[in-house]
């Protein structure tokens, strides 16, 4: 009876809340912690009573299987989930408590639809509502059910019936965040869940508040983290006097929250500490050898005004010995000039070669008659979107470093996109990313008078644009760095 009554809270607890968790949307995390994902999505006919797709298992779980009703409506999609011969998730690993149903949108946004309880039969059920009317749905192994990320290990992906409605859209990219991020210290917990004495809740916010620690969430995210921890207590307290099983499954629950929020500031303070870093690095390095350049400048110049003075002093001695050392002096003196534009045109040319070779450790970059272009590839944003990616943001901070440790230095940033679209929505898109490079630029201590932007759309393609390949590398932003200290300066 204890363990039907467990069954039903749970799952009045995960319709109450399918509409906070579909919220849940994909999160920004260090790229070190992320993989890559495929799945194909599918456009569901806005009414028409709905239709069905199968949900197939995974190797990590052959055995498992299920279906979907979806029932796309003006107001949200409808999903009913039915799966059977679920092995319970501590059998996938001793990190993993419960499963999380997600929709997977063509952008490659994930949305935690909620929590699926299973039965000891392997069975489970969850209705829930989706913002989209386009995604795919993918079920996943989690260690508790607020994550922001789906986990890799996918135990259940839809798979279109011959008489499903939609249209498909096969292979979007999402990113999984990798086991290991919830295994980091061995999962000391090595949690076994006994559901008899212990609701599930209990177990996954204890899991929770670990994952969170391991992260570094008691160093950068403190304040978040002392709340999980004393809702943690809360919750063990609720237990010990044998509370209701509303406030437990409810403490718990609020713990959890506490601790997923704890964990994804950490992770972002965490990024922003690391991309201060790097730039702070690229800024002395680019610093160090200026000034190294302009001490060895020095020295030349000692030399060539110690040139010039004896010079002086010769044709003085000339003009004075005799009249025809005149023409030999002059041709000396236009010697000297050729020599000093040489050496100008050397120094210029030396220092366009160091920082050409100084932004292509950063990103690539080309020497052109325009001047150096640094080429941003369209990775370094999401599909359709212009915020800049947690990588972006540490290239280009590296980028301003350098280009701040070299006065006289202008930046014409240049957007472009490959013919998806209309010319329209393109030029607008290619502007805005532009213009999200620039205000980046300015916050990073750059002048805004030394940085231009522009959008250019479709204009410009490097690369056939009726292939895939073509199409990638004609989605760029291109950094253009002129100026006369490097021999090319460009109009505004």
């Amino acid at each position: 009876m204890l363990r039907i009554d467990k069954v039903i809270l749970v799952l009045l607890w995960a319709v109450l809340t399918a509409g906070f968790c579909a919220a849940q949307t994909q999160q920004s995390e260090p790229a070190a912690n992320l993989i890559s994902g495929t799945v194909a999505a599918i456009g569901y006919p806005v009414g028409g009573g709905g239709t069905k797709v199968n949900m197939v298992g995974t190797p990590a779980a052959s055995g498992a299987s299920g279906e979907a009703k979806v029932d796309a409506k003006t107001g949200g999609t409808g999903v009913t989930l039915k799966v059977a011969g679920m092995p319970q998730p501590t059998v996938l690993g001793a990190e993993f408590l419960t499963y999380v149903l997600w929709t997977v949108t063509p952008d490659g946004t994930t949305a935690n639809l909620g929590e699926i309880p299973i039965d000891k039969n392997g069975q489970g059920r969850l209705d829930a509502t989706a913002q989209s009317q386009t995604f795919a749905l993918i079920v996943t192994a989690e260690p508790y059910y607020a994550v922001r990320v789906p986990s890799e290990l996918i135990v259940l992906t839809n798979e279109t019936r011959k008489n499903t409605k939609g249209k498909i859209y096969p292979d979007n990219s999402y990113k999984l965040m990798k086991r290991s991020e919830y295994s980091k210290l061995g999962n000391p917990l090595a949690l076994k869940p006994d559901l008899k004495k212990v609701p599930l809740d209990i177990y996954e916010a204890r899991n929770a508040v670990d994952i969170a620690k391991s992260r570094g969430a008691e160093q950068y995210a403190s304040e978040v983290f002392a709340k999980a921890q004393s809702s943690l207590q809360m919750a063990e307290n609720a237990l010990t006097q044998d509370a209701g099983k509303n406030q437990m499954i409810s403490t718990a629950r609020q713990t959890i929250q506490f601790a997923e929020d704890a964990r994804a500031l950490a992770v972002q303070r965490q990024t922003a500490e690391r991309i201060q870093k790097e730039k702070e690095e690229a800024a002395a390095q680019a610093k160090a050898e200026a000034d190294a350049q302009a001490t060895a400048e020095a020295q030349r110049q000692a030399e060539l005004t110690a040139a010039r003075e004896a010079q002086m002093k010769a044709e003085a001695a000339a003009q004075a010995a005799q009249a025809s050392f005149q023409q030999a002096a002059l041709k000396a003196k236009e010697q000297a000039a050729r020599d000093d534009a040489a050496r100008a045109t050397a120094a210029t040319a030396a220092l366009r070669a160091r920082l050409l070779q100084q932004l292509n450790d950063v990103l690539q970059t080309t020497d052109t008659p325009r001047g150096l272009v640094v080429n941003m590839a369209d990775v370094l944003f999401q599909t359709g979107k212009y915020e800049l990616s947690s990588e972006a943001q540490l290239k280009l901070a590296k980028l301003s470093g350098i280009i701040q440790a070299h006065p006289g230095l202008n930046l014409t940033i240049e957007g472009y996109t490959d013919t998806t679209g209309t010319a329209d929505f393109n030029m607008t898109l290619s502007q805005q990313r532009a213009d999200t490079v620039r205000q980046f630029l300015a916050t990073q201590g750059m002048s805004p008078d030394s940085i231009t932007s522009k959008g250019l759309g479709e204009a410009d393609p490097i690369a056939d644009n009726s292939t895939a390949a073509g199409r990638k590398l004609n989605r760029r932003v291109e950094i253009i760095v002129s100026g006369e200290v490097i021999g090319v300066q460009m109009s505004k």
